[in-house]
């Protein structure tokens, strides 16, 4: 966890996304956790570009909305960003206690953040502790931009609510697919988080990241590529891109769009994929997990585990919360459920504080 804002409360994983904004609470059973309260909210796709907030005022009203209408009283909130304004490096250090490379991040992120250290909120995470006698260790540098953490906190602020723990989206996927279950020792998993406008990868070997990356490529690709090539509008477009007609267009005429769009989407993570053989001692990754709205597109799943030559599976982070079925209806928390991977893994933020 980031540990420029902490606390150890009980709080609402708030994912502010570009094409919708989502929250979930989450209480802690005995040995697993309860959904108390979630919900997603849909915003115009000119509020938040790039990952910079061009609306603020729409932004909060939707997050007030989305608390309102769920029932969601909690406060507190944990939230994340990602694209451009994060800098995630993972950098080899002398071997130090955690107190004392904490004293010295701002020499070391100076030496490899291209931003002047005083624009930006800097914070780390030893990835493995050194073994007795090694003289170096790894750990992921993280630097976020303070003018867009800024931003996030006043719309967060201006909705009434407290900004408790800020994340990293990448980690915050992490967090959900690793808090139920630990992968295998030497499985290589990369978690690709397909959002509307972003695409976040994270590598993980033995389950620790191992690699990190935000591409600008996301859903929006394909609802673009529909309007230009059909000659829809948005709405439409994204009708389409869900499987259903509309007025004067077939879902078999936007087949051959979508799937130019998904091949696109399948280079990129492939070239993530090759710089990542290229930059470590690894050259194989053994499964794929697959979420943000994205994932929710029928044959996305399919095709990349074809285009890319190993086993796709569609991230369900429900999987192992508990769900009142009166006050929960699962098949449409299934349906939800990939693109709600962020706001999970940021709503068990408090339980993984609380045990350490």
């Amino acid at each position: 966890m980031l540990s420029w804002m902490r606390r150890q409360k009980e709080l609402v994983g708030l994912d502010i996304g570009t094409s919708s904004i989502k929250a979930v609470h989450l209480q802690r059973l005995r040995s697993s956790y309860k959904i108390a309260e979630l919900g997603i909210v849909p915003i115009h796709p000119e509020t938040i570009v790039d990952g910079i907030i061009m609306d603020a005022a729409a932004v909060s009203a939707a997050i007030r909305q989305l608390f309102d209408k769920n029932g969601i009283a909690l406060k507190d909130v944990a939230f994340s960003v990602s694209g451009h304004s994060v800098i995630i490096k993972k950098i080899k250090v002398p071997t130090m206690k955690t107190a004392e490379f904490r004293e010295g991040i701002v020499w070391e992120a100076e030496r490899h953040i291209p931003y002047s250290i005083e624009d930006v909120n800097l914070d780390f995470q030893i990835l493995r502790q050194a073994e007795p006698g090694e003289q170096e260790m790894d750990v992921l540098l993280v630097a976020v931009k303070k003018d867009t953490l800024n931003e996030y906190l006043a719309v967060i602020s201006a909705a009434g609510l407290n900004a408790a723990v800020v994340d990293v989206d990448s980690f915050a996927i992490e967090n959900a697919f690793t808090m139920p279950q630990r992968p295998q020792p030497g499985e290589i998993i990369a978690l690709v988080n397909v959002g509307a406008a972003v695409t976040n990868i994270n590598i993980l070997y033995d389950g620790i990241s191992d690699f990190t990356r935000d591409s600008p490529l996301g859903g929006n690709r394909h609802t673009e590529s529909l309007q230009r090539s059909i000659g829809v509008s948005f709405e439409q477009a994204e009708a389409l891109k869900k499987g259903e007609p509309v007025d004067g267009h077939s879902v078999v005429e936007a087949e051959a769009v979508i799937e130019m769009a998904n091949s696109e989407l399948a280079g990129e993570i492939r070239r993530s994929f090759d710089f990542y053989y290229s930059t470590s001692q690894r050259d194989t990754i053994h499964r794929m997990v697959l979420s943000g709205g994205c994932a929710l597109l029928s044959g996305l799943a399919p095709y990349l585990s074809h285009a890319l030559e190993l086993p796709v599976e569609v991230a369900n982070p429900f999987q192992h919360i508990v769900a009142d079925a009166k006050k929960f209806d699962t098949t449409y928390l299934t349906g939800i459920a990939p693109q709600m991977t962020v706001a999970v893994g940021l709503a068990l933020r408090e339980s993984e504080d609380d045990a350490g």
